[in-house]
């Protein structure tokens, strides 16, 4: 039998604690790991969730990665996609690869009698995702594409919608130039309007056909802007881009959603600080309450330690069975604060009652990420590393004399 651990529980269990100092340390020490347990978990699961919110928004879009030629650098407007070594069959196979889509964007403004927006017209073609865009939608539905079909339908953000005063159902002129040549004027009708929280997509881009785009730019009926790279695991993209990039063909490029959206990456890496700092605050917390409550307990039970020491027990039984209680003590915090953490997180992942400013944060709503290892992670963390912290004060019961203990009151 384990007498430390045994000896432990019975103390840790016993009633004789109810009308003792120590109901007091116990329920400060319990209330302490309840707290930093819902601190923790609160943190963990919205500060991840908020990366993988704004990243997943980013690269269901316009995927994980895109595939554009060399001559297109920066610019909104679309360049012909080399087909030199572009080994599109192999990119399409790998494993990680879910979809693609053909693309082609061209800059212009769309105007009415009061207002006008600089706008970002995406081509989009037969291959475009409908299912993985249906998120975004507010209302209405995304233009239904054929090749070598002209399609008059587009879809404009939440934003430009407003700034414009359109619904769908609406009809709007946007104006598209190029060097050199008159301004081409272009009638649409809204087909439906999307909202991603993001500024930078949503101050600029509107989903249309791609024809229109190729005839604007110059195209041929088959040439294209570039490609959509959608991941069945964007965690999986560091991995991928560098056999998506040497596929690609050496007049083309490949870049991460990551790269194209650097402010925002930028941004999403604050909440690992974050998240960092919190934690650590909230183990120092708990780790200097239970040290507490170890060293009021040796005090406590002085009489104990001397009784156990006459009875043959040494200092290491005795450091361990303290330790033991110590974290026995700790159990119920541990349950309470994963208890009440895990219950407000399911509340507002169901419910999503505490809103955000996308302005500022790139999500309207607070988004959760119940993951089972985080969860599991922070609890044992927090109990590992309590019982680190307690070997050195538990050194104390060694300095106690059995015959000062015993005559102890």
């Amino acid at each position: 039998m384990n007498f430390p651990l045994y000896f432990s529980k019975k103390i840790a269990f016993s009633k004789d604690n109810k009308n003792n100092l120590s109901r007091i340390i116990i329920f400060i020490g319990r209330l302490s790991v309840a707290l930093g347990i819902i601190v923790s978990l609160i943190t963990v699961a919205t500060g991840i969730g908020s990366k993988n919110a704004i990243r997943n928004r980013m690269a269901d879009f316009g995927g994980a990665i895109q595939i554009k030629s060399q001559k297109s650098n920066s610019s909104y407007n679309s360049s012909v996609l080399s087909t030199e070594n572009f080994q599109f069959k192999k990119i399409q196979e790998l494993p990680d690869v879910a979809t693609t889509q053909k693309f082609v964007t061209v800059s212009g403004i769309m105007r009415t009698e009061d207002n006008f927006a600089g706008i970002i017209f995406k081509g989009i073609s037969s291959d475009f995702d409908h299912k993985r865009f249906e998120k975004f939608l507010v209302e209405g539905e995304t233009p239904k594409v054929r090749e070598g079909v002209y399609n008059g339908n587009v879809v404009l953000s939440q934003k430009i919608a407003n700034d414009l005063h359109k619904k769908v159902g609406d009809s709007i002129v946007t104006i598209f130039s190029k060097e050199d040549q008159k301004p081409l004027y272009r009638k649409f009708r809204i087909s439906g309007i999307y909202k991603t929280d993001i500024k930078m997509i949503d101050d600029l881009f509107v989903i249309g056909g791609i024809n229109h785009a190729r005839k604007i730019q110059n195209f041929e009926k088959d040439q294209n802007g570039g490609y959509e790279i959608f991941l069945k695991d964007n965690d999986r993209i560091d991995s991928v881009f560098p056999v998506i990039e040497k596929l690609s063909g050496y007049k083309n490029y490949a870049e991460k959603v990551t790269d194209k959206y650097p402010q925002i990456v930028d941004w999403i890496n604050i909440f690992d600080t974050n998240i960092a700092l919190i934690i650590t605050i909230m183990l120092v917390v708990v780790v200097i309450n239970i040290i507490m409550v170890l060293l009021i307990l040796i005090i406590e039970r002085t009489n104990s330690i001397g009784m156990l020491k006459t009875l043959g027990a040494n200092n290491r039984q005795i450091r361990a069975i303290f330790i033991n209680y110590t974290l026995l003590i700790m159990i119920p915090g541990l349950v309470i604060g994963n208890v009440i953490g895990l219950g407000f997180l399911l509340i507002q992942k169901i419910f999503g009652i505490i809103k955000l400013n996308p302005e500022n944060y790139y999500v309207s709503v607070v988004p959760v990420d119940l993951n089972p290892l985080y969860i599991l992670s922070i609890s044992l963390g927090i109990l590992i590393i309590s019982a680190i912290a307690l070997v050195l004060p538990s050194y104390l019961i060694s300095k106690i004399s059995p015959v000062k203990a015993i005559k102890y009151n």
